[in-house]
């Protein structure tokens, strides 16, 4: 009987027809294999390097790789934070109980590292408000989408600096379901699965270390839950004001956007016999100031980038001027032919392989913290090249680790 699998791949991505899928992937040893971080796994999981990119290959019965991958399929147009799914293989031959009947094929996450990167000591550190933040923001996200997770931990994750941030992205999706919204139980549901994953994954990183149950954080899963709750609430609760008071009504859209969320349809709804009106947000993916950015120079990067990335733009502004007699952004076209592009270059040439992007970012805290100490701006030229003789003080290793700083 011929060991031809079927592989189901998606346009722009390569057929992974020369792999030897005759095999287990954990026998492989073609070329393509290449190491990358990640974390602890409950099925084998490899990756392979071709000229679109770099591609994880997750070994799970077929079953479970259609349905991940129609999960992850389904989540790509409502949210950025979640794994693309390229594809998955049946091998027919095989018992389709076995792991390693069938495979789920996913985009690799650029410059992501799994959560033991973010570890210091037995805990996080001074990165745990920021990781439960990031953790919490994403699990408010996917519930929105109507997205029930069933098997939430932090090894389900993979996590990249997002300016002096964390963004937290979703990478397995075999447990998965889509409603068109969640009940309060189903959340509830969710939230007691990842307190329970999270205390034993931080009970086994203590115990890594020879320290007890009583000094692991075993209170992180619950703190995010808080957290959630109180942004859940945030997003979610209805405002009632009264009738022609329009600036509440932009006071709670800018709020939203500060948190990151687009906002989609606005429901002004009568109540109190026409004395009141109850404003009811839809609110759509955590990416308003990435969608912004992208509007207005076209790239594409996380939530909180484009956020540090507008402030920039924003700072020269005041120095470009605005718009010009014809109606065309002078102030925008400025900086970015004589500010942004020139260092994003200048980067990408000083620290290759280096998301540049982040670095513009972390450049941007040094500049600051510059200008404050001297209480008076810093010309970039003068700031970049401070920056770069100190080592790239502030700069954030794909890794989660930042670099040391030369000597």
């Amino acid at each position: 009987m011929p060991k031809t699998p079927r592989i189901h791949t998606r346009e722009d991505h390569p057929d992974f027809i020369d792999l030897d899928w005759t095999k287990p992937i954990s026998e492989w040893t073609t070329g393509r294999l290449v190491d990358m971080p990640t974390g602890i796994h409950r099925h084998e999981v490899v990756f392979v390097a071709y000229q679109e990119g770099i591609y994880a290959i997750k070994e799970l019965p077929p079953r479970l790789s259609r349905h991940e991958f129609d999960i992850l399929r389904a989540m790509e147009g409502r949210t950025r934070h979640t794994a693309i799914a390229v594809g998955h293989v049946e091998r027919t031959w095989v018992d389709p109980h076995e792991e390693w009947a069938g495979a789920v094929i996913t985009a690799y996450v650029d410059h992501a590292f799994p959560y033991r990167s973010l570890i210091s000591g037995i805990g996080f550190g001074e990165r745990r408000d920021a990781l439960l933040d990031a953790f919490a923001g994403l699990l408010v996200e996917l519930h929105l989408h109507g997205l029930f997770w069933g098997d939430c931990s932090l090894s389900n994750v993979l996590y990249r600096w997002d300016a002096s941030s964390i963004e937290a992205i979703m990478i397995d999706a075999e447990t998965s379901r889509i409603h068109n919204t969640l009940s309060g139980g189903q959340r509830r549901e969710d939230l007691e699965i990842m307190t329970m994953n999270v205390a034993g994954e931080m009970a086994d990183i203590a115990a890594q270390h020879g320290a007890g149950l009583d000094d692991a954080d075993i209170a992180l899963g619950d703190e995010i839950a808080a957290r959630y709750f109180g942004l859940w609430k945030e997003l979610t609760t209805s405002l009632v004001v009264t009738a022609g008071d329009h600036h509440r009504i932009r006071q709670r859209i800018d709020r939203l956007h500060n948190l990151g969320f687009a906002v989609g349809d606005i429901d002004l709804i009568p109540v109190d016999h026409g004395t009141n009106v109850k404003i009811r947000v839809k609110v759509g993916g955590r990416q308003y100031h990435s969608e912004r950015l992208r509007e207005v120079i076209g790239i594409d990067v996380s939530e909180n980038q484009a956020r540090a990335i507008l402030s920039d733009l924003a700072y020269h502004r005041a120095k470009f001027g605005g718009v010009s007699t014809t109606g065309k952004d002078v102030a925008t076209m400025k900086w970015r032919a004589t500010v942004f592009e020139p260092l994003i270059l200048q980067i990408a040439g000083l620290l290759p392989g280096t998301n540049s992007y982040q670095a513009y970012c972390d450049y941007l805290g040094f500049r600051l913290a510059m200008a404050l100490d001297r209480n008076e701006d810093v010309p970039n030229a003068e700031a970049f090249a401070t920056w770069t003789e100190e080592g790239f003080p502030g700069l954030k290793g794909s890794a989660g680790v930042e670099p040391a700083r030369s000597s």
